[in-house]
């Protein structure tokens, strides 16, 4: 799996492409160790570019989701195909996750 990393005012969003599973979520939440260590300002993961996640994957979303939590700052995703939706919703993390249909959505939303 690779990423890009994009900055826009006080949001960081990653970019995930292809599949966030078992054997690429270690090196993914290790490459995120340096959001996590001290969340400075917002994290927005777009799946546009993600086919597949897995209980591994959701396991890095959700402590990304947890330390950006107890910071105070805002973590979402967006622009999520059909089916890694429906893996969110079937697990429960959009109850606790906010999903947006696009980057700008969350953007603009912010204020």
């Amino acid at each position: 799996m690779k990423y890009t990393v994009d900055k826009r005012d006080d949001t960081v969003i990653i970019k995930p492409t292809g599949r966030l599973d078992s054997m690429t979520s270690p090196a993914f939440e290790d490459d995120l160790g340096q959001y996590l260590s001290q969340p400075e300002g917002n994290l927005l993961i777009d799946c546009d570019e993600l086919d597949y996640i897995s209980s591994a994957g959701l396991r890095v979303i959700l402590n990304t989701a947890r330390t950006y939590k107890a910071a105070s700052k805002m973590f979402a995703a967006c622009s999520m195909q059909d089916h890694v939706r429906e893996v969110f919703e079937i697990s429960g993390f959009d109850s606790f996750i906010d999903i947006y249909d696009t980057a700008l959505e969350f953007l603009g939303g912010k204020a």
